[in-house]
């Protein structure tokens, strides 16, 4: 037996610290390799880091809740085996992920009988990692808000999807308890018809779960402006061809529209925010969301991180990447995460304008309409007059929580503003 420093494991290249979760072992106890010693959440995933080999946990260095840099010992351990040590201080994300579920299923054993009704558990936090098993298995989030989660503050942990999965998904066609004696919806017998039925595959029930979250967990407002973008058309159509030559990148509306939104969001941040119980958190960074279609007819959302911080030849490769990605149903989770506003070009297909629902938990979404030419009456020195322009709509739907109609509406006019006021003089 040996005194050992346990270091804060690396999770990933770009993770430079962690947050501990909940220590599972405490100081004084003995451990077996493999057996969780601790939960580490970063910014991207939340990890179980597994034992490097059989011992006693003599100390802890930090506590729950504490954030901690990525090589800072963290713990200090009485091991009975060397080997593995310097393993686990450079990189336990992969172990984590593989061992641990093998120690995990071997060690729970919990049988769990199938019951009649279930508790909805209303605080479920889905972690990235417990999120990819539940696609992975088909498990919507209504489902997963069923099972009872044994990590800090009720938390889903890995080996609690794992155990309902070995004992059968127990909770999968149950119904709820009624807990509240509040409003509750009626059990309406409609009459749906009859006609072919299709299966909703995985994706469209965990889409379906998610828009009705986002609709009962925020109270949703709509505001909508008109835009003149016949100075952006024009130039965008002067300029595509000489584009595309001289970047090799295509010159859609998206960027155009993304370097308009991330403007807007620098001049007003509280747009850019999420809701933390009594706490608004407004984010430091613009990771701007684009709302694709898969070619299964499926939506999804990847993200151009870091949106004000780009040029526009950066903002047409990172919008034509994740658009080809999406095409070819090659995006990764690191390509869906992260955003901090969502905008829905609706107008892509022929919509005039639209009332996006909002992309929990950001707190708004913006939807651009189809650009369209109208006669407009145009206000000139020489007088007043009847001119074909380009005219479009904006819609932004807004969480009325923590955003006031003052502020989306005079963010959205400033959107609307940066597109009237494309610089046609702008070089390529």
């Amino acid at each position: 037996m040996s005194k050992t420093e346990f270091k804060m494991p690396k999770m990933g290249e770009s993770i430079t610290e962690g947050t501990i979760i909940n220590w599972l072992v405490n100081e004084g106890d003995s451990f077996e390799e493999g057996d969780i010693l601790l939960e580490v959440a970063t910014d991207k995933v939340d990890n179980e880091v597994p034992a490097p080999a059989s011992g006693k946990m003599l100390e802890h260095k930090f506590k729950a809740q504490d954030i901690v840099p990525v090589g800072e010992v963290i713990a200090i351990l009485e091991l009975s085996v060397e080997q593995g040590v310097s393993k686990s201080s450079k990189d336990v994300s992969q172990k984590s992920v593989t061992k641990s579920q093998t120690t995990e299923k071997s060690k729970a054993q919990k049988q769990v009988s199938k019951p009649a009704s279930f508790k909805v558990n209303e605080n479920v936090f889905i972690s990235p990692l417990v999120d990819a098993m539940a696609r992975k298995n088909h498990i919507s989030y209504e489902e997963l808000a069923r099972i009872s989660g044994t990590g800090k503050d009720g938390r889903l942990r890995k080996s609690d999807v794992i155990n309902y999965l070995e004992n059968g998904r127990p909770f999968q066609f149950v119904q709820p308890v009624s807990v509240s004696p509040g409003f509750q919806i009626p059990d309406l017998k409609f009459d749906k018809g009859k006609g072919k039925i299709v299966q909703m595959d995985w994706m469209r029930q965990m889409i379906a779960d998610h828009m009705v979250f986002s609709k009962h967990t925020s109270p949703h407002v709509t505001a909508y402006v008109e835009a003149d973008l016949t100075e952006m058309v024009t130039w965008r159509t002067k300029n595509k061809e000489a584009f595309q030559k001289k970047h090799n990148e295509k010159l859609t509306f998206t960027p155009l529209f993304i370097e308009c939104v991330a403007k807007a969001i620098k001049d007003f941040p509280m747009i850019n925010s999420s809701l933390d119980g009594k706490n608004i958190i407004v984010k430091e960074d613009i990771n701007i969301g684009m709302a694709t279609a898969l070619p299964s007819g499926n939506l999804i959302v990847p993200v151009v991180r870091n949106a004000d911080k780009k040029d526009l030849k950066e903002l047409a490769k990172a919008t034509g990447e994740l658009a080809g990605k999406s095409r070819d149903n090659k995006l990764k989770s690191d390509d869906t995460s992260g955003s901090t506003f969502t905008i829905s070009n609706v107008g892509t297909f022929g919509s005039l304008m639209g009332t996006p629902i909002i992309n929990q938990p950001e707190a708004a979404i913006l939807a651009t309409g189809i650009i369209k030419k109208r006669a407009e009456v145009m206000e000139r020195e020489s007088g007043d007059t009847i001119e074909i322009r380009q005219m479009m709509y904006l819609s932004l739907s807004f969480d009325h929580r923590i955003v006031d109609g003052y502020l989306a509406g005079s963010f959205l006019r400033r959107i609307a503003d940066y597109m009237e006021k494309f610089d046609t003089n702008r070089k390529i």
